[in-house]
């Protein structure tokens, strides 16, 4: 098994897909218990109250879902910094330990929707610069969608190519009527777009 990505403390979001991907790829249980169960098997005792089970009470479902936890909680452990091993180092579940870094480097739920409207904002108003080569245009776009996707707030890959399209300059208008008429803008992909735009801009350079 490869190592999980590590994370220096820089690019969050970025870490985090990686990571996910990682956790899913080893077992997609792994990733539903970060996601979905945040305690340790629990009992009620004399008082109504909920409290953890006991380890000498543990069934064989229950030892099932706490070595789950922990290998989750290892696999988080061996992919972060010593600075946010100290973070998450009294976290009793995995999910825990994955929440605390969320809201350690995205915020709150009211942080990363003032984040989200933000790049929004930058996704929606986003145009080609003055001299901007299309490869470094692509590349300041995918960086917006990338964080956005990072966050949650996802668009469907029709939308992103019509967003490209429409930041073009005035010049390149037919061009872009040329892909609009030949190409099927809902299944064209990224790098098709991309690699088409750039053959273009050769050909007017």
């Amino acid at each position: 098994i490869s190592k999980p990505p590590f994370f220096d403390g820089n690019n969050y979001g970025h870490w985090k897909d990686k990571m996910t991907i990682f956790i899913q790829s080893l077992d997609y249980n792994l990733w539903d218990l970060i996601v979905d169960c945040p305690d340790l098997p629990t009992t009620i005792n004399e008082n109504g109250e909920k409290v953890h089970k006991r380890r000498t009470r543990y069934n064989d479902e229950d030892r099932k879902r706490v070595q789950m936890n922990a290998k989750a909680k290892h696999i988080i452990i061996c992919a972060i910094n010593s600075n946010d091993f100290n973070r998450v180092s009294s976290c009793v579940s995995a999910k825990e330990m994955w929440d605390r870094l969320e809201v350690t480097y995205e915020g709150t739920n009211q942080v990363k929707k003032a984040k989200i409207s933000i790049l929004v904002h930058d996704y929606e108003m986003f145009t080609i610069n003055e001299n901007e080569d299309i490869k470094t245009m692509f590349t300041r776009f995918t960086n917006i969608t990338n964080v956005l996707q990072s966050l949650d707030k996802l668009y469907f890959n029709s939308e992103i190519v019509r967003r490209i399209l429409m930041c073009l300059p005035r010049a390149w208008m037919p061009k872009v009527t040329a892909i609009e008429e030949a190409k099927d803008l809902n299944t064209l992909p990224l790098e098709d777009l991309l690699g088409s735009l750039m053959t273009h801009e050769l050909s007017i350079t």
